[in-house]
């Protein structure tokens, strides 16, 4: 669950530190207090785009951090993306915003976006004020139905994909073989030319490497000849001064001396071995030194072989075996060009095999989603009749579409009644805004148990409702909060009234700065907050006391949910 939110420099937020514990959390304020901000910067925390706008004006960055109280499954899951938790349980997801660039973090370690949608799509889901719209769409029932069956489907819809990117691809070659005979004929010929100047050119792997120091050897060779001469002059026994002639003469004198002290004879062998490596030293540099004879017609020959080579790896690959692989693949490519109508009876041949396998794997599918839509409709039925829809009939309709696609043929829309006696139609002709907002809140709860997210944000849920049914509303939040961790943004006291823990959203200026706080209250604060609510903020004493009933009216409430 989320403990702790810490927000600096964005917007109207100058810096705010908020603990939070379990249960159902309220978040209220006046209109324009800044309460889309605090959605908003969780939003950021996500990993959604965000405009350097946000930055507080005269300030160089903005921070949103947020701490989670994680599972131990949740934390295997973490480390297991080579991301460090400490013992304390604790996940830190800190986004920093500057001018130039954003910079995510977990735990202190830099992590790229997608790493930080991900590990935040496990600690928390957000609901907006306008996801309902999405209920009118039927690819979003879709998507409801098979993140409910989840688990069940898996393994038929990665095996589905995979079989749909096999057909995509065959069905691509298919249409790149679509071409007349003169088009065919001028392919043939220059797939024909690439692959006889690569096999022209007879290349070996490394061959380019062992040439370039070749030319090396020979573009130098007459600074590599003085150099050794000058090197073979140091060493060599025939002058004064070369070291074998001095190594010589100090072996002559160790001989002198050997038999006066027998711990001599140590160093003697020592120098023996210098000498014997001075002599072949200086044998193998006047051998390798003879041996550089420079020859401009092979230096020539090497030379244009380099090019050669060098033409080809700009043509058709980085490496040597770049290029040849480019040959093989041109060679293939070129056999089918030449038995063209083989090949368009092969491909068309696998794609039918595909398609025969997508639609066995499509009907696992649809019997599976229909197994779980009937579960889901029961699920779905009882939380609406817990939101005051007193006789509702709710149904999943999956019908058959001809062509396939890498989510199957199922065609899938919710079908619902609002009123005894009217025929069940699609939810998009018959529910209205508020209607819209409670079916999804219903939807919300169940995935969420399913999903086993532990923090649920609500934003603004309660739209189009009133009276009986914001109460019920209100019960449904806090039901859902006896298992998650439930932060609700919302205008309406009795949602509020239900809050284990109740927060104010609040804007202040001063001295022509304007700022957006958050604060904690207490059960009378509370109270007060509730008569801003329910009234115009007048306090009297009947203000006071609906606003007492309605905070004891909840605990009761509270108290008795399972």
């Amino acid at each position: 669950m989320l403990i702790n939110l810490h927000v600096k420099n964005l917007a109207l937020i100058e810096e705010v530190d908020v603990d939070f514990t379990n249960g159902l959390i309220v978040l209220t304020g006046e209109t324009g207090a800044g309460k889309s901000l605090i959605l908003g910067s969780v939003n950021i925390a996500l990993g959604n785009k965000v405009s350097k706008d946000v930055i507080r004006t005269g300030a160089d960055f903005s921070i949103v951090e947020l701490t989670f109280l994680v599972n131990d499954e949740i934390i295997e899951k973490i480390k297991n993306m080579d991301i460090f938790v400490g013992e304390d349980n604790t996940v830190t997801v800190t986004r920093k915003i500057s001018e130039s660039r954003s910079v995510s973090k977990i735990n202190g370690e830099t992590v790229n976006i997608n790493t930080l949608k991900q590990i935040m799509g496990m600690l928390i889901d957000i609901y907006g004020q306008h996801d309902h719209q999405s209920l009118l769409y039927p690819g979003k029932h879709l998507e409801i139905l098979d993140n409910f069956a989840k688990e069940e489907i898996r393994e038929d819809k990665e095996e589905l994909k995979e079989l749909y990117r096999s057909y995509s691809e065959l069905k691509k070659r298919l249409e790149n073989y679509d071409m007349d005979e003169s088009k065919r004929a001028r392919e043939i010929e220059f797939a024909q030319y690439e692959v006889d100047e690569i096999n022209l050119a007879d290349l070996k792997n490394e061959e380019d490497i062992r040439l370039e120091e070749t030319f090396k050897k020979l573009s130098n060779s007459q600074e590599i000849s003085l150099g050794m001469a000058e090197v073979y002059g140091y060493l060599n026994y025939e002058t004064d001064f070369g070291a074998g002639n001095l190594i010589g003469r100090a072996v002559s004198a160790m001989n002198g001396i050997k038999s006066m002290d027998e711990n001599i004879e140590e160093f003697q062998n020592m120098l023996y071995d210098i000498d014997t490596i001075c002599r072949d030293l200086t044998k193998q540099l006047e051998d390798y030194n003879n041996s550089l004879e420079f020859d401009p017609a092979y230096a020539k020959e090497v030379e244009d072989r380099l090019d050669t080579i060098n033409h080809l790896k700009l043509k058709y690959g980085r490496t040597i075996e770049d290029v040849l692989d480019y040959r093989d693949n041109k060679q293939i490519y070129l056999d089918q060009l030449n038995n063209y109508q083989d090949e368009i009876e092969k491909i068309n041949q696998k794609i039918n095999e595909y398609e025969n396998k997508m639609r066995v794997v499509s009907e696992q599918l649809t019997a599976k989603r229909r197994k779980a839509a009937i579960e889901l409709e029961k699920l779905v039925t009882d939380a609406l009749v817990d939101l005051n829809f007193i006789s509702v009939e709710f149904r999943i309709e999956i019908k058959q579409k001809e062509h396939l696609t890498d989510e199957g043929t199922d065609y899938v829309e919710f079908m619902i009644s609002t009123n005894p006696g009217e025929p069940l139609k699609p939810l998009a002709k018959v529910a209205s805004g508020g209607e819209l907002s409670r079916i999804m809140l219903a939807i919300k709860s169940i995935l969420a148990t399913e999903d086993e997210i532990e923090t649920l944000i609500f934003d603004e849920i309660d739209t189009g409702i009133s009276g009986k049914t914001a109460s019920m509303v209100a019960e449904k939040l806090a039901r859902i909060s006896k298992n998650h961790q439930v932060l609700c943004i919302s205008h309406l006291a009795q949602i509020a009234a239900m809050a284990d823990n109740h927060y104010l959203i609040q804007k202040k200026s001063e001295n022509d700065v304007t700022t957006t706080n958050i604060y904690q209250l207490g059960r009378n604060e509370s109270i007060e907050e509730l008569v801003r609510i329910n009234g115009d903020g007048t306090i009297t004493s009947a203000a006071i006391s609906h606003a007492m009933e309605m905070k004891d009216m909840a605990d009761r409430t509270k108290s008795n949910l399972v």
